[in-house]
């Protein structure tokens, strides 16, 4: 509890990380947060924008091989935020695994769609697993994020934040349609980040 509220205390500090919700509101419902990918703090910045009651049941999903290795970093994604590792590389047979046994549990999650940071303001294409755990959780409402300026503040192969002022804009829920192809809900999701641009 003490280390969720010294991380969202320090995020907010560098670079503000209020959150502006636009085309949605907090609520209790389970989601899925999924959102652009500029920096190493959109994780911190999207998950310290969330209300607490929210923020309590809301896990990040992060690359093992980065946030998992241990150090600052493991401590805080284990103790701080709570993190579900996924592996890179596919070494398991269902990748997705420990992303479906989080919303089984009930948790939300906060997920970056491209796969991995890109400095454009815009996100690339997204990778296909948004579209599987939104279409074997219909239940789970996906909801729209974009995140401004962090890859002004933190860039790739940056060690240290530059302070500045960022937004995290919450925006519509994106559920798949009935028989909807995996093309056709993607490029959809992708375009509710956009028009948060």
């Amino acid at each position: 509890m003490i280390t969720s509220q010294l991380l969202v205390g320090i995020t907010r500090l560098l670079v503000g990380a209020h959150g502006r919700w636009i085309h949605s509101r907090p609520a209790p419902t389970q989601r899925i947060y999924f959102a652009n990918h500029t920096s190493h703090l959109d994780t911190l910045a999207l998950w310290a924008a969330l209300p607490p009651a929210l923020r309590a049941r809301t896990r990040p999903v992060a690359a093992r091989d980065y946030w998992g290795g241990g150090g600052i970093r493991g401590f805080i994604a284990e103790h701080g935020f709570r993190a579900v590792y996924i592996e890179r590389g596919r070494t398991q047979d269902n990748p997705l695994a420990p992303l479906e046994a989080a919303l089984g549990s009930g948790d939300s999650l906060i997920l970056f769609p491209e796969g991995t940071r890109t400095p454009a303001p815009l996100p690339q294409a997204f990778k296909a697993g948004l579209y599987h755990l939104a279409r074997r959780h219909p239940q789970v409402e996906p909801v729209a994020v974009y995140l401004d300026t962090l890859h002004r503040s933190m860039p790739k192969g940056s060690l240290l934040p530059v302070p500045l002022t960022c937004s995290v804009r919450f925006g519509r829920a994106v559920p798949v349609q009935a028989d909807e192809p995996k093309e056709s809900f993607l490029e959809r999701a992708r375009a509710a980040v956009v028009e948060l641009a």
